[in-house]
């Protein structure tokens, strides 16, 4: 365990109270995957623990966080929940118990603890799980999924991220209940999507979640799937029908990489229109390498509008022209065939392919 964690845990039991590192980071660590996102439980109550950690920030249902150097720790009193609400426990209470609160949690391999000597506490048998690779309830599915169906696609992100198998009964818990997930924010919803679709197998999730019958309950759709590293890359092989909360520029970009996708290549007209970035994510997909696709953008005579060697006035001059809509028309076709290739971008051979054709534009 790093001493910053042996610190943290250090100073909590030195003011007399139990404190155990549990869930995400204990897993990870005897997956051997590196983790720096550290969840403590603990028997201090939330005035207890701002009083030992006064420049902490405080959470909803009286947890608290910081951050120690690489290290995000966020520090929870052991509590029974009562009642849910929307997904949120509403009614709790603040315990003196370690088995109770582990209880509450989702899955066994994310109730597994660590004390501050380093020695697992598994009360809820997790690390069996672990070494059976799968995915496993703690307590009532049923109940679980009902208090909240997040519990569904975080089911499915667990096995694909760590490529384990979704405990028999509850496979068939999830097709039982997979509906519930229209409960869920599209915010929600997206952020495990988003887990999914980057993990070094989303096409295992991707069917898991199909099988399941969640796509479809979702309005989501897919055929084949090139794994890319790039989620607007992901999302552009998908179909998706329900309204997820993208930023206008992923919506824009998702587009594009799917305009390109459907072209089936990319040329330098694409490579001006859509620019490197997008090229490179379309390009992973269709199998075109990054260093011809580099190459061909190096090689463009022009990357934007404003690298054309004459302007909007000298167009107007040149051609006695004030008609603002045909100069845009006529700088339009100058682009294109400097991208074409069929005329340098020199302004003296823009100049005289305007005057060779200046009796077109002035009809």
């Amino acid at each position: 365990m790093n001493k910053l964690i042996k610190n943290v845990l250090n100073t909590i039991e030195k003011k007399g109270f139990e404190a155990y590192v549990v869930g995400g980071y204990v897993r990870d660590l005897l997956l051997g995957r590196l983790s720096y996102d550290v969840d403590i439980c603990t028997n201090a109550t939330p005035k207890e623990l701002i009083a030992i950690f006064p420049q902490a920030g405080t959470k909803n249902l009286g947890g608290i966080y910081f951050k120690v150097k690489e290290y995000n720790f966020e520090i929870m009193t052991y509590r029974e929940e009562i009642k849910y609400e929307n997904r949120r426990p509403v009614k709790y209470n603040y315990i003196n118990n370690l088995l109770q609160d582990l209880k509450r949690r989702d899955f066994t391999i994310n109730a597994i603890c660590m004390n501050l000597n380093g020695d697992i506490i598994d009360l809820l048998k997790g690390t069996q799980d672990l070494s059976k690779r799968s995915i496993r309830m703690i307590g009532d599915a049923k109940i679980k999924i009902k208090e909240d169906p997040l519990r569904i696609l975080r089911g499915v992100r667990f096995a694909t991220v760590l490529d384990f198998g979704i405990e028999p009964s509850l496979y068939d818990c999830f097709l039982k209940y997979k509906d519930e997930v229209k409960k869920l924010s599209t915010t929600r919803i997206k952020e495990e999507l988003d887990k999914i679709l980057i993990s070094l197998n989303p096409i295992k999730g991707l069917k898991l979640l199909d099988n399941l019958g969640i796509l479809k309950v979702l309005g989501i759709s897919y055929k084949d799937i090139v794994p890319v590293k790039n989620i607007e890359g992901m999302y552009a092989q998908i179909e998706v029908n329900i309204k997820l909360p993208f930023t206008k520029t992923e919506r824009e970009n998702i587009k594009s990489i799917k305009e390109i996708i459907k072209n089936g290549e990319i040329n330098n007209m694409i490579l001006y229109k859509k620019g490197l970035y997008i090229c490179l994510v379309a390009g992973e997909i269709l199998n075109i390498s990054k260093k011809e696709i580099n190459k061909m953008y190096k090689s463009l005579s022009i990357h934007e509008k404003k690298d054309i060697d004459i302007s909007f006035q000298d167009i107007g001059d040149i051609l006695n022209i004030n008609n603002s809509k045909r100069i845009g028309l006529i700088i339009k076709e100058i682009e294109k065939l400097i991208l074409k290739n069929k005329i340098r971008n020199k302004k003296s051979e823009i100049i005289k392919y305007l005057k060779e054709n200046k009796d077109r534009w002035m009809a």
